[in-house]
């Protein structure tokens, strides 16, 4: 490939702001040193602000050993990484400009192979496909594909705003953009909602990894070190700047609606019932501006319902039923569902409650996943075997958490072969994928209201085949538009005795046991494998060790033997003292 000519201007300029990331720093400026892209076309403009360990000594040393790419800049501590981000734009000098946070580091071919993107496509923008670390949470949604136009309001940018992308950096200066430096977190979103929305073209480059986030090994990056108030005070003027660049109506709530998703939402999660009283307050009071200002009916039906109720008792003032909304997840079995009229409803705290007073729409399942409080309300109440002669039945008594019109529940329980995918550990269960049908249930099943009127208690009495098999005892429902999948848990139940049936020529054993994730699975094998099966088997496992010839040829011909009389498997007695035939 004949080598591209060097210009005066760099192609591309990376922004480092730095404040106290060693060790981290030194594997972030290696990354960049060794792009493919080579050194000619790159600039790095580092900023030191004001770092207290050995991070303004280690750019120093890189400026020195790279002095045509490596620009050093220190300044006092800012108190965040807008005021050096700012300054480093003020001499950038490259095409493009990209940031990169300095306990983070790039993939060899990132900036060749974002800025032939952008060069080849137009753009004024450019994603590079970016991977979390060291259990650093990336959303992956934007990298399913590459592609090189992308919208804002139609695609899952709105997810990905932090400023590690690669800028235009002529459409950085015609539009003047620079980070709010009174910001403490979340400084760069504005920047990159103002360059996502002013772009001609935004790319994606999703067939490489660009990126890698890094968390550090004691979480001192600045996101989780912001206290609840900061964060919302950040949120509060991130939201409203967006509101100040986009019209209202569907392309702002498609922008918002990553704010009540993330930012908002984080702010009552499992921590909030253990905040002061005082602080509390204040965050339901920011929430509910916030709310009152963009919570469209649009934003709203698109969360999720445990975030929806969330904000809407936050939004409410309603303090108590929010703590207790969440603790109900947290510990216990939580919320029931109710089905009313082809609806669903989540019966958190406050459900038509004359306080707070919120419309039922605010508790309904839409296109929610549930199966997370599906799982949380299942309960194992009781399990046996019924034998009735060579037959038996395995019977088992399981309480859900759905009330109301249970018929269009479908509930059913059924002994599935085939391990759950590992996806559906969190949650406990899953919604079958789309299209996956089920058979027709076996046995017998009958639902009745639980005693204390949140729950519905299924009956159900299966009989088993006689083959080895291991079967997940699964509750399955219809919910919302959606068929659940869930395990029955057996964690400190007791189980029935293991059990022989299937006659005495052809016993079987049955078992029921709690597995390693505390699930229960019913097994079923053969307790005496046919003779033949077994010198089948000896006459296998002899060509992995060494039999004598006349072994060898003994077991064969009793083989021959067995199938010259027509000997069936159910001919083998069970040893009582007896010999086998």
């Amino acid at each position: 490939m004949p080598e591209r000519a060097v210009s005066a201007t760099p192609d591309v300029s990376v922004v480092v702001a730095v404040y106290n990331t060693m060790p981290y720093l030194t594997e972030c400026l290696n990354s960049l040193v060794g792009q493919s892209i080579g050194r000619k076309r790159l600039e790095i403009v580092a900023v030191d602000d004001g770092s207290t360990d050995d991070s303004g000594r280690e750019l120093d040393r890189f400026a020195a050993l790279y002095p045509d790419t490596v620009k050093v800049i220190h300044q006092a501590n800012s108190g965040g990484p807008a005021a050096p981000s700012n300054r480093a734009l003020e001499v950038a000098t490259g095409r493009y400009v990209y940031f990169i946070g300095s306990d983070d580091h790039l993939g060899e071919k990132a900036l060749e192979r974002m800025v032939a993107c952008a060069d080849k496509h137009g753009s004024d923008v450019v994603v590079g496909k970016m991977v979390g670390t060291n259990g650093r949470y990336v959303h992956q949604a934007l990298f399913k594909k590459s592609d090189p136009d992308v919208s804002l309001y139609d695609s899952a940018l709105p997810f990905t705003l932090a400023n590690t992308k690669l800028f235009r950096r002529e459409l950085v200066e015609r539009h003047k953009l620079r980070f709010p430096e009174d910001m403490p977190v979340g400084s760069d979103q504005p920047f990159t909602i103002e360059a996502c929305v002013r772009a001609r073209r935004i790319s994606v480059v999703a067939d490489y990894t660009c990126y890698y986030a890094v968390k550090r090994g004691d979480a001192s990056n600045i996101t989780y070190r912001a206290d609840h108030l900061a964060r919302l005070r950040c949120a509060a003027q991130i939201m409203d700047f967006t509101a100040g660049l986009i019209e209202p109506g569907p392309r702002l709530d498609a922008v918002l609606l990553r704010h009540f998703t993330w930012e908002l939402s984080k702010l009552v999660q499992d921590d909030f019932p253990a905040l002061d009283r005082q602080v509390q307050r204040e965050i339901c009071a920011g929430i509910g501006r916030l709310a009152d200002a963009y919570f469209t009916d649009g934003i709203r039906d698109a969360l999720d319902v445990r975030r929806r109720v969330r904000i809407c008792l936050a939004q409410a003032g309603a303090v108590d039923a929010l703590c207790e909304a969440i603790t109900s997840e947290t510990t216990g079995e939580g919320p029931s569902l109710l089905m009313e009229d082809g609806r669903v409803h989540v019966r958190y705290p406050g459900f038509r409650a004359a306080w707070p007073g919120l419309p039922d729409r605010c508790y309904e399942v839409f296109q929610d996943n549930v199966a997370g409080q599906l799982a949380r309300g299942t309960e194992l109440l009781d399990s046996a075997w019924e034998q009735h002669g060579e037959r038996i039945t395995y019977r088992a008594s399981v309480r859900v958490p759905v009330t109301g019109d249970i018929g269009g529940a479908g509930i059913t329980l059924r002994l599935t072969q085939g391990a759950l995918p590992k996806s559906a550990d969190k949650a406990g269960g899953r919604p079958l994928p789309t299209g996956a049908r089920l058979a027709d249930p076996v046995g017998e099943i009958t639902r009745e209201p639980a005693a204390d009127g949140r729950g519905t208690v299924v009956d159900a009495r299966i009989p088993l085949a006689r083959r080895t098999a291991k079967l997940g005892v699964r509750v399955y429902l219809d919910i919302a538009g959606s068929t659940y999948e869930i395990p029955v848990p057996g964690k400190d139940k007791p189980m029935p005795l293991a059990r022989l049936w299937g006659g005495s020529d052809a016993p079987y054993r049955a078992s029921a046991v709690v597995n390693g994730k505390g699930r229960v699975v019913v097994s079923t094998a053969q307790l005496y494998p046919p003779l033949t099966t077994r010198v089948r088997t000896v006459l296998a496992s002899s060509q992995k060790r060494v039999l004598t010839p006349r072994v060898r040829a003994a077991l064969a011909r009793r083989l021959k033997r067995l199938r010259a009389v027509g000997l069936r498997p159910t001919g083998a007695k069970k040893p009582n003292g007896s010999k086998r035939k």
